[in-house]
């Protein structure tokens, strides 16, 4: 079974190991959408800390991730699970019940978030212990 599961994946951390190793688990091969740089900055309102091109290829260094790709539109998901012949949808439950309407084209599933980690929360903490 092929799953896609999306991400910006900066600042890369358990939270992403967790939800990636749980959707590996799924099936046999398993297709990450990182989000491009400027997709980031319209869904974030801000630039990630690592480019897309350094991101993809920690996303890609993974032994769980089996293909990585460029995610260029939040629009675009149903065309690249059709592209990318996927048959489950792994997303975050924070995301939950905002992808439902593409079990036309696949199972959808939606992993719990790993307890107290965040990117956002992790860049305020390094934000507001540097030292200017």
């Amino acid at each position: 079974m092929r799953i896609i599961t999306f991400g910006t994946f900066d600042v890369f951390h358990i939270g992403h190991v967790n939800i990636l190793e749980r959707a590996k688990e799924l099936g046999t091969h398993l297709i990450v959408g990182v989000s491009s740089d400027a997709l980031n900055i319209s869904k974030k309102g801000r630039p990630p800390i690592y480019n897309e091109s350094d991101r993809m290829k920690i996303v890609e260094s993974l032994h769980c991730v089996d293909e990585v790709f460029l995610e260029e539109s939040l629009e675009l998901k149903g065309e690249y699970i059709i592209a990318h012949k996927a048959d489950v949808l792994v997303m975050g439950d924070d995301w939950a019940g905002k992808f439902d309407h593409y079990s036309n084209l696949c199972k959808v599933h939606y992993f719990p978030r790993t307890e107290g980690i965040s990117t956002t929360k992790i860049i305020d903490v390094v934000r507001s212990t540097t030292v200017s």
